[in-house]
């Protein structure tokens, strides 16, 4: 309890953002589907998004070090506020764009901040649990995002106010804190080849995950609104495929902990593979769309996590940073090229464009990782398995010890 009562407000300003931030993504899909906008501007948003998110990780570090964490936080806050109130003054797909660099601008700096503040307060008895609780408020507060975001109705002002005055209210914690600021943290040096460097595996499953998580929070709303999914029930596809995730993290986690993680990886694709021809083939059916959803969430949301954790196996402690801001980059680049590119294709041969490209990639992740097996034995030192969220490169910071802790 004392230690839930160090972090609360940290904590809560996650979980403020998470509920503003975590449900623009399918708001503003839904929103461009009712002002007429096309698949490919819809998929236009969410690359804007990723690319302000990737710009966003790298400035934070060095704002904070010119104006504090708090002005920091206070700083990429309004921006993301701005971008959220911005939405119904104009209602193009150019502006909205830039209002979306302008979300992943907050996403990335307001969770910078926090988590460079976690830093400076975790110990090395804390660390465990304190990460777990950080883990648990982010998903959860993903999760209800994607819920509210159901109850919401599209392009309203009143939609767009309410996320903006969520995204007002996660500055009010970190604001009022007495806690002193900590030192400015320094920004890791952007190695991009160094994830392919240590293993190719987890470079290419990386990638991948980049390519399903962008394309799906993206896009997922303009394939269920083809399939005949209400806002409520579109609401409900997402958050259950975030949840799916989150039930598959600690067996994944137990299995890619004893056995060999590149079988797991190629298990995982395997099975989002199948998850996805079972969406293709049942997508007539409002349940059986729902229900794989989780099924698709439990075998692809893990990726990222397994494919840290291989990457991890090969890597010294001091590349630990670099090694996750590498990982990131790669993450960004598949999540900033699919949505545009997925949107395009489905703009031109229908819905089933999405889980048709998201499939074929989880194959080609299957097949490099079985050739992977033939080029090296596995790791003689292995690393802990543990959910590493995509927020910013300082989770490297928070992760690595961790990683070694028996």
């Amino acid at each position: 309890m004392r230690l839930l009562l160090t972090f609360a407000p940290l904590l809560l300003s996650v979980a403020l953002l998470q509920l503003s931030t975590g449900g623009l993504g399918p708001m503003d899909a839904l929103s461009g589907l009712t002002l007429g906008f096309t698949t490919g501007e819809i998929g236009l948003l969410g690359s804007a998004h990723f690319t302000g998110f990737f710009l966003g990780c790298w400035w934070a570090p060095r704002l904070m070090g010119s104006v504090g964490h708090a002005r920091a936080f206070a700083a990429f806050t309004v921006l993301g506020a701005i971008g959220l109130l911005g939405h119904m003054l104009l209602t193009a797909p150019w502006a909205w764009a830039g209002m979306r660099v302008a979300s992943g601008l907050c996403i990335a700096g307001c969770y910078t901040v926090i988590e460079a503040w976690l830093q400076a307060r975790v110990t090395n008895a804390t660390r465990g649990r304190a990460m777990g609780s950080y883990r648990l408020v982010d998903m959860g507060g993903s999760l209800l995002a994607q819920l509210l975001v159901g109850v919401l109705e599209p392009a309203t002002y009143a939609a767009y106010t309410l996320l903006a005055i969520l995204c007002c209210a996660a500055l009010l914690p970190t604001a009022l804190t007495r806690a002193e600021q900590p030192a400015t943290p320094e920004a890791p040096r952007l190695r991009p080849a160094l994830t392919f460097a240590r293993s190719p595996l987890a470079g290419a499953a990386v990638l991948v995950a980049g390519l399903t998580s962008g394309s799906f929070r993206t896009i997922g709303p303009v394939y269920g609104q083809a399939v005949g999914l209400g806002p409520e029930q579109i609401g409900l596809f997402l958050a259950i495929w975030i949840g799916g995730g989150a039930l598959a993290q600690w067996p994944v986690g137990w299995l890619a902990d004893r056995y060999d993680r590149r079988w797991v990886l190629i298990g995982l694709s395997v099975a989002s593979t199948l998850a996805c021809a079972l969406t293709l083939a049942t997508s007539q059916s409002t349940t059986a769309v729902l229900i794989c959803a989780a099924i698709f969430g439990l075998t692809s949301f893990p990726i990222y996590s397994v494919a840290a954790a291989h990457a991890h196996d090969w890597a010294s402690d001091d590349e630990r940073v670099e090694l996750s801001a590498s990982m990131m980059f790669a993450f960004a680049a598949g999540a900033i090229a699919a949505p545009l590119t997925i949107s395009w294709l489905m703009q031109a041969t229908g819905p089933g464009a999405l889980f048709t490209i998201i499939a074929l990639a989880h194959v080609a992740l299957a097949v490099i990782g079985t050739i992977r097996m033939r080029a090296r034995p596995t790791s003689a030192e292995r690393t802990r398995y543990i959910y590493a969220p995509r927020t910013s490169f300082l989770i490297g910071r928070l992760t690595g010890r961790q990683r070694k802790d028996p």
